[in-house]
């Protein structure tokens, strides 16, 4: 944060929201490739796309950082469990 919100106007505070928003989508787009990647590299190895453990241990570290950052953690968690599931679709609609 630039400097202290009470001291921002509500333009700026305005920017600062669509500066994150921003961020957000980049590190989705981000998480989108690297989720395609392992996905190319599963079934060049023959494993199976789907892990339950894997897809738990997601949820375990979206809860801790919803906790380490003072967030809602259904929230986190319901973001995390919408990622997971928009990346299978995306990896069905692919093959």
């Amino acid at each position: 944060m630039s400097s202290n919100p009470e001291e921002m106007s509500l333009d700026e505070l305005r920017e600062e929201i669509r500066t994150i928003d921003r961020e957000i989508v980049e590190k989705i787009a981000q998480r989108t490739y690297v989720a395609d990647t392992i996905a190319q590299v599963k079934e060049e190895q023959g494993l199976p796309t789907t892990d339950e453990s894997q897809e738990q241990a997601v949820m375990d570290r979206a809860g801790e950082n919803a906790e380490r950052f003072d967030v809602d953690a259904n929230l986190v968690k319901a973001t995390f469990r919408l990622l997971i599931e928009l990346n299978k679709v995306e990896q069905r609609e692919s093959r």
